[in-house]
């Protein structure tokens, strides 16, 4: 199957509502070029140094480039002036220094919190109450140069779809919760990214407007 087909498979299960994440970490940039060439506008990195490289390499018309990893503070700067969505704030330090790195280049840089809904400590991001008393604070008041558009949470690994499908509805409904709590007059509060290559189906259901998919559409990854 080429990179073309199985883009064009993939989004026979996407509603109009939910964008689609090319996750091309380790994958070549002529691969990005077939998929940017079948349409695919969305791609998602999650090595700074990666996504500066390609970035440069496809100075494509319409391209959007997601940061979807555990990101280092100092690599912020780097990436500051193009990203067009981080999907991962994983705490209030990092937040605090995407917004100093934005300021500098004159941007307001929309970001996703990260939430860890999993039974997993390998994973990073907020636990609910965190993510709570950050929006009750009047903190990102004074961050002017970062925009909170919604949440991102990765279920655990496991091959119990019940748990995954748990997990996911915990996120919805925090998501739900946070939308009519703290940000009801904030239109661009609506993304909730979640689901990935074997469990995108599901996270669509549960209501994702973001999934990211990567070894579904590349093919494995060859690190």
């Amino acid at each position: 199957m080429s990179i073309t087909n199985n883009l064009q498979q993939i989004l026979k299960d996407v509603p109009p509502h939910v964008s689609l994440v090319a996750v091309s970490k380790y994958h070549e940039v002529p691969e990005l070029k077939e998929a940017y060439d079948a349409g695919q506008r969305i791609f998602g990195e999650s090595k700074a140094q990666e996504l500066i490289q390609k970035h440069e390499e496809l100075p494509l018309r319409g391209i959007q480039w997601h940061f979807i990893g555990h990101l280092q503070s100092n690599k912020i700067k780097f990436i500051a002036p193009f990203v067009s969505l981080i999907h991962s704030i994983d705490s209030l330090r990092l937040l605090k220094n995407v917004n100093k790195e934005a300021l500098k280049v004159d941007r307001v840089i929309p970001c996703l919190i990260q939430l860890h809904i999993a039974e997993e400590d390998s994973k990073y991001g907020f636990t609910l109450e965190e993510c709570k008393e950050l929006f009750k604070s009047n903190l990102l008041d004074e961050l002017k140069n970062v925009k909170i558009v919604g949440l991102m949470g990765m279920a655990t690994n496991t091959d119990d779809m019940q748990q995954v499908s748990n997990e996911f509805q915990e996120l919805k409904d925090f998501f739900d919760y946070c939308k009519e709590e703290y940000f009801s007059d904030e239109a661009s509060f609506k993304e909730l990214s979640m689901g990935m290559s074997h469990d995108y189906q599901l996270a669509i259901a549960k209501g994702s407007t973001l999934i990211r998919v990567g070894s579904k559409i590349f093919g494995e990854r060859i690190y």
